[in-house]
């Protein structure tokens, strides 16, 4: 029989109790995602993946949101190489894992934050919850969402999002198909738990074979995609002047003056 047990990072809280891993993610107010919450996400990823009696990890946010989107501060030319590469650690986490992976959205799930929860297997998300890949209002890109969006909701419904930074209901993700459903936030919890349960009445050895076959096709595709995007982001995007004023603009909080190069 497992052991409930229950550890409290410092940007996460990870609870364990038959055979589920229900991550928290833990920095107010915004669970704006940092480096800090990048590694701790990656070391409670891969230890999961360790352990036989977990079959389904949920991830969620503490207070009023999933998550704001990774931490615009570590977009500076000095940081984003290493942001880059432990955020995409931790993406290439969740896919890669045997277990089922489930988000359950609410508030603002934007950037990153959107990014961590559509590549869960399931998502769950409040109707009113805000998503939305907002950053080319910095003069970036999402490489997760341009690697993986398309796949979700279509090719035209993804240019329409990652090009105009457009923010989204709950209800217009599910719509689109970056959701399973959208429910009432007072709904949110019992609809992610009846889920919950249903899994974990089922083999974890024959969940983690089929999660492996439903995904076979595409696991192909998105490393090399993914490493592509990020090559594109390091060495054209943030070499041109627009993606510096941009992020220089949102930690002045001020309008940004495109130059156009």
């Amino acid at each position: 029989m497992a052991v409930a047990a229950e550890s409290k990072l410092a940007r996460l809280t990870v609870d364990t109790d038959s055979l589920v891993a229900r991550i928290v993610l833990r920095h107010a107010p915004l669970n704006v995602i940092d480096i800090a919450m990048m590694e701790e996400l990656a070391q409670t990823l891969a230890e999961l993946e360790l352990r036989p009696d977990i079959s389904v990890v949920l991830l969620s946010g503490a207070g009023k949101a999933f998550s704001a989107g990774v931490d615009v501060a570590a977009h500076t030319p000095d940081k984003v190489e290493e942001m880059l590469s432990r955020f995409h650690g931790v993406i290439r986490l969740l896919i890669a894992s045997k277990k089922v992976t489930i988000a359950a959205v609410h508030g603002h799930c934007l950037g990153g934050g959107a990014e961590l929860a559509m590549v869960c297997d399931m998502v769950y998300t409040g109707d009113s919850a805000q998503w939305g890949f907002p950053e080319i209002e910095l003069g970036c890109y999402p490489p997760v969402a341009c690697t993986a969006l398309a796949a979700l909701v279509g090719q035209k419904r993804a240019a329409e999002l990652i090009l105009t930074g457009r923010t989204i209901s709950g209800t217009q993700a599910a719509e689109m198909g970056l959701a399973n459903r959208a429910v009432a936030a007072e709904e949110l919890a019992g609809v992610v738990d009846q889920t919950v349960q249903e899994l974990v009445g089922l083999s974890p050895g024959a969940l983690a074979v089929t999660k492996k076959a439903i995904y076979a096709w595409d696991s192909m595709h998105f490393d090399k995609g993914l490493a592509r995007a990020e090559k594109i982001y390091l060495e054209e995007l943030m070499k041109t002047s627009d993606a510096q004023e941009g992020i220089s603009a949102f930690m002045e909080k001020r309008r940004p003056d495109w130059a156009g190069k």
